[in-house]
């Protein structure tokens, strides 16, 4: 099978994949809510980390425990615990991040039964001097808590061997993106979307099998089509697979993106010189952050642009998950930043569900825009 193939049957089948890993005799499946946790704990205590995502289904079952002027993706999150989707989970693990994922975790801890739950204390100002030393200590009691679950103790071996699985898997997938920047990607967006998302829900190291496999093959792959107009996606969480599909299937590629299931997920590597948590705690501060924790310096719209330029951008879909402020406060700042570049922007608000036929039309109304530009 194809590794594009096999990427994309994790996702389809995820819940399957887990299963089958957990009834393996592997060990435990610990499930999470934000890339601010540091999946390398866990997968050095011998635990799968996968992370929660939502279906894209309507649903009203959560509406009884959290907000629905809430962004869709805690509650669609939400939903499928309530459902039972994920009733193979030994622990649920959240990251202090935005109020609303964080109800998430809240309710999911309260109502679906889990083994073990745990809420990390991440820095919300990481340019301050101490962040890094905080987060390495708040990564020691993490440590200590996954060893009572696990009955394991965690040597610094086994933390120091996954930093090297997990700092393998970032360099592979930033190769994978590299392929991106030439004039005719050897894969789509919506192709590079399932390899950097099947990554969040299968273990790393046979991830980083089926990546190296998929080098492999990419010069014979190739694309049959006119790439058209270069695109770049730039947001909150995003694994709307379809959507991405669609707007490429109306002639264009996206060929790099900025959102927390794409680069700012694997950007920057943890380099160990010894102390494994502390490079840990260094990784996680210093990588892309996210809108909530990127002050007082605002350093993502000259990231988000340094993007931009460095893959030949022609246009950037910016899109937030409604009602998700942090985002929305940005949206302004980086239209500015990109237009005073000369990259234009389409500014698209998303729910559980998409709304395909204004998306089209919208979406449609902007390509032919770029097509008249490059006249």
């Amino acid at each position: 099978m194809k590794a594009i193939d096999r990427f994309r049957d994790i996702i389809a089948e995820r819940h399957k994949y887990a299963r089958e890993w957990k009834a393996a005799g592997q060990g435990n499946v610990v499930g999470w809510l934000c890339t601010y946790v540091p999946e390398e704990i866990i997968y050095a205590a011998g635990m799968l980390p996968v992370r929660i995502l939502g279906s894209h289904e309507i649903q009203d079952v959560s509406d009884a425990y959290i907000s629905t002027i809430y962004c869709p993706f805690c509650r669609d999150a939400l939903a499928q615990g309530l459902k039972g989707r994920y009733s193979y989970l030994d622990g649920l693990v959240h990251a202090r991040s935005c109020v609303h994922i964080r109800n998430t975790y809240v309710n999911w801890k309260n109502h679906v039964p889990v083994d073990f739950t745990y809420l990390m204390f991440m820095p919300a100002h990481i340019q301050s001097l101490r962040a890094t030393e905080f987060l390495a200590r708040e990564y020691r009691d993490f440590r200590e808590a996954l060893e009572t679950f696990g009955g394991k103790t965690i040597s610094e071996a086994d933390l120091s061997g996954a930093i090297e699985v997990y700092n393998l898997n970032r360099r592979l997938t930033t190769r994978v993106y590299e392929l991106r920047k030439e004039e005719n990607p050897p894969i789509t967006g919506a192709e590079a979307m399932e390899v950097v998302i099947a990554g969040q829900l299968m273990d790393k190291g046979e991830h980083n099998r089926l990546l190296e496999q998929l080098l492999r093959e990419l010069p014979e792959h190739g694309l049959d089509r006119d790439p058209g107009p270069r695109l770049m996606l730039v947001g909150s969480e995003m694994d709307d697979i379809n959507f991405v599909r669609m707007v490429e299937e109306l002639g264009a590629t996206f060929v790099v993106d900025e959102h927390c299931s794409g680069t700012r997920y694997f950007w920057e590597e943890a380099v160990n010189t010894g102390d494994p948590l502390s490079a840990l705690a260094a990784r996680y501060i210093h990588r892309p952050a996210c809108p909530p924790k990127d002050w007082p310096e605002r350093r993502r719209p000259r990231f988000i642009l340094s993007l931009a330029r460095e893959y030949n951008v022609q246009g950037v879909i910016l899109f937030q998950q409604k009602f998700c402020d942090p985002h929305e406060f940005e949206i302004p700042a980086l239209q500015q930043v990109l237009k005073e570049n000369g990259v234009p922007t389409l500014f698209l608000e998303f729910d559980v569900t998409v709304p395909w036929g204004q998306f089209r039309t919208r979406i449609e109304a902007f390509l032919e825009m770029l097509a008249i530009e490059a006249l």
